[in-house]
């Protein structure tokens, strides 16, 4: 099913904290979202793992790269 109007279609949870860490960094993305998966030892693989296990935050961090637009950068 096409999704064209879908800003994260086609674009993977990897993808979007990658995108997310380049541009803000661990620090500041943790001040964005507070999760201790970005602010305790964080890493891209230990984010995925959570993110993949709870909606809302998986939510939260879709909604922050929708809402910066970085989806045009990928």
């Amino acid at each position: 099913m096409s999704q064209p109007k879908n800003p994260l279609h086609g674009v993977t949870l990897e993808q979007i904290v990658t995108a997310l860490v380049d541009h803000f960094g661990w620090p500041a993305l943790a001040q964005q979202i507070d999760i201790n998966c970005f602010k305790t030892d964080p890493s891209v693989k230990s984010s995925l793992k959570f993110l993949r296990k709870t909606p809302w935050a998986r939510q939260k961090v879709e909604e922050l790269y929708v809402a910066k637009k970085l989806y045009q950068q990928v």
